[in-house]
């Protein structure tokens, strides 16, 4: 991955729909409420197919992209590819444990899964040292991403879709390995994955296996917050400082509309957008991946930049778009991680620098699970020397979240 794409695509957003309140202790059950069914899909993994796109050779036994049977947004069974890696060797007796690594933002369009691009070597460095640990790997790509249809749009930063993403996941990566995996599983993820992985904790019990545990680095939240405070971030800045800025908050923007086009296919990007961007966000947000998309949006603002000497009168957002229903809907609920008491264990890192998710959007997330009785334990960069960004705080911390990883399945 790029550094520019790390920049440019990552931003995130988040809030959830549940109907349970805070005295719910089911998360780490076999017993979900009605709002959350068992994952009771018969014959879950549709088939498999080795990737090498990244050589693991090294470390893993086996390296497969595995087509799997899903609970998608819309409440029907749909189908989902994920990555799926084994430790070299023979399994120890009562198997391996299973970690799922949620990842950070890349599109909506198939093309944009992570199983279709090679990983950066920090990822891959970390998921080498969790093999290595003992652990199978499976790395899901997200409803609607890399699906074998082809037609269904991936539903960007919806809570549950990635929820279900990650236990179904699980499940079939499990069915497909057998004796060779126990039930013991935790997950990790960074900025849209770190809203995923507090997603797979809420939604723990879907996999009825014994969850062991998140850890989020950066995770998404707080829509409002992001934009308000990039918007503002720049409002006095030099045409220079302003566009790249808004470029991300609008790729960020196009991607989340994009996702509401699958529960709503009749929305439409005009109500988001004003032209130019509208048709920007139309041509791009559907068909390339978040740092193409960005980059479609800096062009745009660049080449009016020039010719007027400013951005003033280039049509980006709607006034009030927040309030669209369809929107304030996701906002308050659909793509809001931690709405529900979580019980088992939750680490989250961020960093002081982070201006995708800023750190205020994740106080705000902390403060408010707390109030609902999750217990969690958050790392920040307070007193180092190095503060972390939206890339370090994941990239600094990986040997203390396969540190985390070890605890968290050793209980």
């Amino acid at each position: 991955m790029k550094k520019k794409l790390l920049t440019v695509c990552t931003v995130s957003l988040t809030m959830f729909l549940s109907a349970c309140n805070d005295d719910n202790d089911w998360n780490d059950g076999f017993n979900p409420p009605p709002d959350i069914p068992e994952n009771n899909i018969q014959n879950p993994v549709v088939r498999t197919d080795s990737y090498s796109l990244t050589d693991m050779s090294a470390v893993a036994g086996e390296s497969l992209i595995m087509t799997y049977k899903m609970l998608g947004i819309n409440s029907k069974e749909v189908q989902a590819t994920a990555l799926v890696f084994t430790p070299k060797g023979t399994a120890p007796v009562g198997g391996w444990p299973i970690v799922a690594w949620a990842h950070g933002t890349t599109g909506v369009a198939d093309k944009c899964a992570p199983s279709r691009t090679a990983m950066n070597d920090y990822i891959k460095g970390m998921i080498a040292q969790l093999l290595a640990n003992g652990y199978v790997v499976v790395a899901p790509d997200y409803e609607g991403l890399g699906e074998p249809s082809g037609q269904e749009l991936h539903p960007f930063l919806n809570v549950k879709s990635e929820a279900f993403s990650i236990t179904d996941a699980v499940v079939a990566t499990r069915n497909y390995l057998g004796s060779k995996v126990n039930n013991k599983w935790v997950t990790v993820g960074h900025s849209q994955g770190g809203q995923a992985a507090l997603g797979a904790a809420e939604y723990a019990s879907r996999a009825k296996l014994d969850y062991k545990g998140t850890v989020a680095v950066a995770p998404a939240s707080n829509l409002d917050v992001i934009l308000t405070l990039g918007e503002a971030s720049v409002a006095n800045q030099p045409v220079t400082t302003q566009i790249p800025v808004y470029a991300s908050l609008d790729t960020f923007t196009a991607l989340i509309t994009a996702g509401l086009r699958n529960p709503n296919p009749d929305f439409k990007y005009t109500q988001v957008f004003k032209d130019p961007t509208a048709q920007v966000a139309e041509k791009y947000a559907e068909t390339e991946c978040a740092g193409d998309i960005g980059n479609a949006f800096a062009g745009s603002m660049g080449l009016y930049a020039q010719s007027v000497g400013s951005l003033n009168g280039y049509g980006r957002t709607q006034d009030n778009f927040l309030n669209v229903p369809v929107v304030k809907n996701f906002t308050s609920k659909d793509g809001q991680p931690l709405t529900v008491k979580v019980t088992t264990p939750l680490k989250i890192y961020q960093g002081s620098n982070d201006t995708t998710v800023p750190r205020i959007a994740t106080n705000i997330l902390v403060d408010s699970a707390e109030k609902k009785g999750t217990t969690i334990q958050y790392i920040t960069d307070d007193g180092n020397a190095v503060k972390w960004d939206h890339g370090t705080a994941y990239v600094l911390n990986i040997p203390n979240i396969v540190q985390d990883v070890g605890t968290m399945l050793s209980k």
